[in-house]
């Protein structure tokens, strides 16, 4: 039996990962300007060695860019990951984003995800959005038909409600589900954590140390690079970062107390919370990656996870998660 400490490792689709697993869309875009392919593979090279075993990646991400760095590293390597990527977000000709789980459009996408990773099956692939023109029993039918020519191994969703899961689930066994979630992020709380826990379904928190700003107390969207999508994120602007940097002195304590760092205290608070869940943190800082991987083993007690949640929840982060834009085509259910 797997152990449900901290640092234990956690199941997806059946197979055991480390409890923390590693997002890879900073090393080709969201985050302003990305790091040399060099240096993103390298930094990949070094999770694998470190014994991160899960690698989370995306069609979307630099447009196909993330998948052929990920799969060069993966070359004479992939035995040794549970290797995740998405489908459902597609670029337009203009450059804009849009939402595509249509049947064709998945297969479209599946085969030239395949072919950029350089492998013949992805263990796990994910529907990154639900289409609200197609129903999501029809986009999990089609990831359901690649489960049976073995083009992937697991079917995964990401920012849909409960129910929503729960009608997929029906069509085919849901794996996972990836949503944002963190101290300053509580959406899952309301009904998606509880339904993938009764659906047996592992639930993947991306974002966990609050895209950076639970990890970093100077962080200062001034100096964020051409590109970075946190520029336009309401919690990152005005007024509302002024109210979120005003919870950060009580954090910091928090964390000294706990005797860890900002980034593996936000980390901790997850893997205590939920037992069966498999944070992706992602960085472009090989340092900042080990440091995240340590946080297995911290420890938290009942009175400190307390008060942190108490601390930095959804009733005293100031902001809303997206701008509208982004935040209409997310399911997730909403506090407001």
């Amino acid at each position: 039996m797997l152990s449900t400490a901290p640092g234990g490792q956690r199941r997806i689709a059946g197979r055991p990962v480390a409890a923390i697993g590693l997002g890879c869309m900073s090393l080709s875009h969201g985050y302003g300007p990305p790091p040399a392919d060099e240096d993103g593979e390298r930094l990949v090279h070094r999770a694998i060695e470190l014994g991160h075993d899960f690698l989370d990646t995306a069609a979307l991400y630099g447009m196909g860019h993330n998948e052929r760095l990920v799969g060069r590293v993966l070359k004479g390597r992939r035995d040794q990951v549970l290797l995740a990527s998405k489908c459902g977000i597609v670029v337009t000709p203009e450059g804009g984003r849009a939402l595509d789980g249509s049947p064709a459009g998945i297969a479209a996408v599946l085969d030239a995800s395949l072919e950029r990773l350089g492998v013949d099956h992805i263990d796990l692939y994910y529907l990154h959005r639900l289409d609200p023109k197609v129903p999501i029993e029809e986009s999990v039918g089609a990831l359901s038909q690649a489960v049976a020519a073995g083009k992937i191994g697991a079917i995964g969703l990401s920012e849909i409600s409960a129910a929503t899961l729960r009608r997929a689930h029906a069509v085919h066994p849901i794996a996972a589900v990836q949503s944002e979630y963190s101290l300053w992020t509580r959406n899952p709380e309301i009904a998606v954590l509880a339904a993938c826990r009764e659906l047996g379904v592992t639930f993947v928190p991306f974002s966990p140390v609050g895209r950076g700003f639970l990890a970093d107390p100077g962080l200062d969207p001034a100096r964020f690079g051409k590109g970075d999508m946190r520029a336009h994120m309401p919690r990152f602007r005005d007024a509302d970062l002024a109210a979120n940097r005003a919870l950060l002195p009580a954090y910091l304590a928090l964390a000294a107390e706990a005797g860890c760092t900002p980034a593996q205290l936000a980390l901790a608070w997850l893997l205590h919370v939920d037992p069966a869940c498999v944070p992706i943190p992602g960085t472009a800082s090989i340092a900042h990656m080990e440091e995240n991987f340590a946080a297995r083993d911290v420890v938290l007690s009942e009175d400190l996870a307390a008060r942190l949640g108490a601390l930095i929840n959804q009733r005293t982060v100031a902001g809303g998660r997206y701008p509208p834009a982004m935040q209409a085509q997310v399911e997730t259910e909403d506090f407001a």
